[in-house]
């Protein structure tokens, strides 16, 4: 039975959704979706202005111009159909909002943008009266103020993949006493020096990925290396082989980090991620790895590191120098980490300014690996709990041939107000690629940095 258009709901879209992901316009189904003019114009001065998201801006700008495509301002007004595909049928419309619309009601002060946009909406649910308006916004606080204005306010979660970040997988599953207790069958067997064990795939079993690992308390640690609906694949490995594992000087402290240096190490690996909370060692075993990689064993020829840091694309064109130089004060992690693998040495300021004039080391910043496509290298991204699923995809799809990117973030510390834990690239990412059999995630556990930075982590 066709939908009546009063039982239609309008959406309302704010700036920061047609950022956080261009194609959102085709997400409401039937429903109508309502640009106000004042969005447009943010998204104009953005798409100059703020480097970091200039290019959203101006694909949601496009997006938008070609699905109005040659309606006229009375077609607009009333709403133009949303072909998704050239072939497809209209499923829903799409409208400008002019700013503002005659109401009578109480308006907010108007010298911010987000109040003429709910005065807008506030005119425009007056007048009609019988329809369901619905502001859509990543902005936690626009949605309170419009929903105390009377304007009912949702966030976007179309992108969002888990209801809780507690359900995304850590990479590992954990069994107390011995793993072999939770067993009743196996197949074990020899290949070229390796131990395979085949099992059913049931029970705790059942939850595993490929490159996920076991890991029980009599020090059996076994890696998902192949997996069906019904058998499941764990490659023995050997407690001591993984803690005695070493990447440019540096050993594991704990067998989370164990594992996440295998993953790291493993030229079948193409992307790695690792979370964790401050001090658990996720840029120093990476840089460790990385610069393992490519001095030692010469799989890439060059380390790429940045970091998504709020406000970078504003702050960065004041500082002088190169792009390196200029970069380098936002990748002082990187510095720091360099420092701390040295820290052993006589001259350790020498061995680190050694180590960047003879390691392939570029900080790159994020505005300017959009378009570029990078071989051999070995990408680094730090601070990945800060980018959106678009931008995570964005990064990504720069790696080439014959090389790897390794994602760094703690989800407790995102420093955008428009995104969550939920809805951050870098827990979109996690749960995309949880099947991907050259990828691997490792939550790293404790924070070794010291006794007072573990205290902080568990009591600030």
């Amino acid at each position: 039975m066709a939908v009546s258009r009063n039982k239609k709901k309008a959406y309302v879209l704010d700036t920061n959704v047609l950022i956080h992901d261009p194609g959102a316009l085709l997400n409401f189904e039937e429903h109508q979706v309502i640009i106000p003019m004042t969005v447009l114009e943010e998204l104009d001065k953005l798409k100059a202005v703020k480097q970091s998201i200039a290019a959203d801006c101006r694909q949601a700008i496009r997006m938008i111009d070609q699905l109005l495509g040659d309606a006229t301002p009375n077609q607009i007004e009333k709403g133009v159909p949303i072909k998704r595909t050239e072939k497809s049928a209209p499923l829903g419309t799409i409208s400008i909002l002019m700013n503002p619309v005659d109401g009578k009601g109480p308006h907010l002060p108007e010298h911010l943008n987000d109040n003429k946009i709910i005065n807008s909406l506030a005119d425009l649910q007056s007048l009609h009266k019988n329809r369901e308006i619905i502001l859509v916004s990543k902005d936690i606080n626009m949605r309170l103020k419009a929903r105390g204005f009377g304007v009912e306010a949702q966030d976007y979660h179309n992108d969002q993949l888990v209801d809780d970040v507690e359900l995304l997988p850590s990479g590992y599953t954990e069994f107390k006493n011995s793993f072999w207790d939770n067993i009743d069958k196996v197949e074990t067997i020899q290949r070229e020096g390796v131990t395979e064990h085949i099992l059913e795939r049931k029970g705790p079993l059942e939850v595993l990925h490929i490159n996920e690992f076991v890991i029980d308390e009599q020090g059996f640690i076994g890696k998902v290396i192949d997996l069906n609906d019904e058998k499941i694949v764990l490659e023995d490995m050997h407690h001591d082989d993984l803690m005695q594992q070493e990447a440019w000087g540096l050993v594991p402290r704990d067998i989370y980090q164990a594992v996440a240096l295998h993953l790291l190490l493993s030229p079948d690996i193409h992307l790695v991620n690792l979370t964790g909370a401050a001090g658990s060692g996720k840029t120093i075993l990476a840089l460790a790895a990385a610069i393992e990689m490519t001095v030692a064993s010469k799989l890439y020829k060059r380390i790429i590191a940045t970091r998504s840091v709020q406000g970078l694309d504003e702050d960065i064109g004041f500082l002088p120098g190169t792009e390196t130089e200029k970069m380098e004060p936002w990748l002082g992690a990187i510095t720091d980490n360099l420092e701390a693998l040295h820290q052993d040495d006589e001259n350790t300021h020498g061995s680190v300014e050694y180590i960047l004039d003879k390691v392939p080391l570029q900080f790159k910043s994020l505005n300017y690996i959009r378009g570029r496509s990078f071989q051999y290298s070995l990408i680094l991204i730090d601070e990945s709990q800060n980018l959106t699923p678009h931008q995570i995809k964005t990064i990504i799809t720069r790696a080439g041939t014959g090389s790897k990117v390794v994602c760094l973030g703690n989800l407790a510390q995102i420093d955008t107000p428009y995104l969550s834990p939920l809805s951050s690239g870098l827990t979109f990412m996690t749960e995309r690629f949880k099947r991907f059999k050259h990828g691997g995630h490792i939550h790293l556990k404790g924070v070794p940095r010291s006794i007072l930075a573990e205290f902080a982590e568990a009591n600030l």
